[in-house]
């Protein structure tokens, strides 16, 4: 059995488990997910890009990621 801690979280909706300490930037490489072109709430917060890296998740956060999409 591994001694690793995990945290339950929710991303649009969906339960999740991540390791411990995860930040935001860990959880959208996870998912494979471009920061460039997203948006995440934590807690319906809106985190600025720039703190993706330092934003540690927390047991029971709630997500949002939402894909920006350009036009005109």
């Amino acid at each position: 059995m591994s001694d690793a801690k995990v945290i339950s979280i929710t991303v649009n909706g969906e339960p999740r488990t991540v390791p411990a300490e995860s930040s935001i930037a860990d959880l959208l490489s996870v998912l494979s997910l471009n920061p460039k072109f997203l948006a995440v709430e934590r807690n319906r917060d809106l985190v600025p890009r720039a703190n993706h890296a330092t934003c540690i998740l927390s047991e029971a956060d709630e997500l949002e990621i939402v894909t920006l999409v350009g036009g005109g």
